[in-house]
């Protein structure tokens, strides 16, 4: 019998990348396509779903021709993605209007619309969740509302990683987790609620076929097929949304396990198998990748945003010197707000740039230097940044803490997850160690773990974990840190409310 290969695509915020595993969870070839984001006003945010598409075919082309592996060898294919962006596609199949995407901000008058037709208690008891700007319901009422003849028009509604599976294999379908983040899914019970359908006045209809993450939705057409060059054979699982397929791919598949991410927007996510919902609301509590199982996870905003803002913003000197030296310009700023002290002499940042999720649910908020003087230089503000996200992400973990999740093992992903200076802070803040694994392909390892549990290479997604997932190094909390850090914190926690009425009228 011939080795199996299985494929993760993973349908970022800033580009697509597909990378290919063998069975022990290395990885034989690995591609990346950018694509930009527009913000055509202040707080919105699309994309191009075409531009997700090109990626794809082109990644996937790219990964095949650099591997040398057979298309009959890839047993199946996973695709995690970027959450809650609303893709509309007409009766045949063509995109309507470009996706407007999770970092949009223009709902919030749809929100408090659906808070007043479902009743805020009952939409947390249906959806696990407060109506979010974020969330996708939101953003089918905008449309509704603002673009009626174009929403007539509309005959499909998909998230972003289901477009892609709609132009793979030709199948309208979605999978609980990233389902979950739409608002317009029973959690508890996993699967479409009627209720919200109806009252939002949604047809049914122009939602894909909901299925677990590990489960078959259907294999590769005869057109993508002769577009990528994979196998008609290869099976597509459900896949999952970025944060539950980054869970999979750091083997936070079990209590007790949690994970903090800083890509664009920053995530700490714990797994629980007991459903446990905030009623406050502060946290999303979604159907995880892992059958019958939830996860629990707050949200920062602009995480790795606010270190890319400031780096795209203040840094060409950077950015330059580290191309002549053939370095990351993230390595460089690493070394150099290592050269300021814990508390960055006295400098805070509110990493609001993008309004807020966890804990303030506050759209308008936006981001601030606090405390800035005339002997800060570019490191402090650099160190400030990072310390400002870290102690948003305590933020995350304090509100899990008070629903009786508590984890014992934190792993650290994404860009920001690959910065030892950013690992230490977080172990230092959270009081716990933080750990790596080997494989840096979190969300595309997830969703290959559960394109191997479809095609039946292994029979859970515990067990294909602990086949493809290998932890890496591991940083514990420095004693002396922790109090510097806690007294830092207990200060930062104060400025939110000291700004939230001049936000508001700043937004006005």
């Amino acid at each position: 019998m011939s080795k199996k290969y299985l494929l993760g695509i993973d349908l970022g915020t800033s580009g697509t990348k597909t990378v290919l595993f063998a069975q022990d969870g290395s990885v034989l070839a690995s591609a990346t396509v950018e694509y930009p984001m527009s913000q055509p006003q202040n707080g919105w945010a699309e994309q191009a779903p075409e531009d997700w598409w090109n990626a794809a075919v082109t990644t996937l082309a790219k990964v095949l021709r650099d591997s040398g592996v057979a298309a009959s060898d890839i047993a199946a294919l996973g695709i995690s993605g970027q959450m809650h962006g609303l893709v509309m596609l007409d009766e045949n199949g063509e995109v309507l209007r470009p996706s407007i995407i999770w970092c949009d901000q223009r709902t919030g008058v749809e929100c408090e619309e659906i808070t007043q037709i479902i009743g805020a208690e009952r939409l947390i008891q249906i959806t696990a969740n407060p109506a979010l700007t974020g969330f996708t319901a939101g953003k089918i009422r905008w449309v509704q509302k603002h673009q009626p003849d174009l929403y007539s028009r509309c005959r499909h509604i998909l998230l972003p990683k289901d477009y892609l599976r709609y132009k793979l294999t030709g199948d309208y379908a979605t999978e609980v987790s990233d389902a979950s983040g739409m608002q317009l899914l029973d959690v508890p019970n996993r699967c479409w609620s009627d209720e919200m359908l109806t009252k939002l006045g949604i047809d049914k209809s122009y939602l894909g076929k909901v299925y677990e993450s590990t489960e078959v939705t259907g294999h590769i057409s005869k057109q993508a097929s002769q577009l990528t060059g994979l196998a008609e054979s290869t099976l597509v699982v459900g896949g999952a949304g970025d944060n539950a397929a980054a869970a999979v791919g750091t083997g936070v598949v079990a209590d007790g396990r949690a994970f903090t991410t800083i890509g664009t927007s920053g995530v700490v996510f714990a797994h629980t198998d007991k459903l446990a919902i905030d009623p406050k609301g502060r946290v999303h509590t979604f159907c995880c990748a892992v059958p019958g199982a939830w996860h629990v996870m707050g949200v920062t905003q602009a995480a790795g945003l606010s270190l890319k803002w400031f780096r795209d913003t203040f840094c060409q000197a950077e950015i330059e010197t580290a191309a002549s030296m053939g370095v990351d310009p993230y390595d460089l700023l690493n070394t150099e707000a290592a050269l300021s002290p814990i508390g960055a002499n006295r400098l805070f940042y509110l990493p609001y740039l993008m309004g807020e999720r966890t804990p303030h649910l506050d759209p308008d908020c936006r981001g601030v230097f606090f405390g800035l003087s005339a002997m800060h230089q570019k490191r402090d503000l650099l160190r400030a940044v990072m310390e400002g996200v870290s102690y948003s992400l305590k933020d995350c973990l304090n509100v899990l803490s008070e629903m009786g999740v508590t984890p014992q093992q934190m792993l650290a992903t994404g860009g920001g997850g690959r910065s030892e200076l950013w690992r230490q802070m977080l172990a230092d803040v959270f009081g716990c160690k933080v750990s790596t694994t080997q494989s840096k392909e979190g969300p595309a390892l997830g969703v290959a773990i559960l394109a191997g549990v479809g095609a039946g290479l292994y029979p859970s997604v515990r067990e294909a974990c602990d086949s493809m997932i290998h932890i890496g190094r591991t940083q514990e909390p420095i004693k002396e840190n922790e109090p510097l850090y806690a007294a830092r914190y207990a200060q930062y926690v104060q400025l939110y409310p000291a700004l939230k009425d001049a936000y508001k009228r700043l937004a006005q």
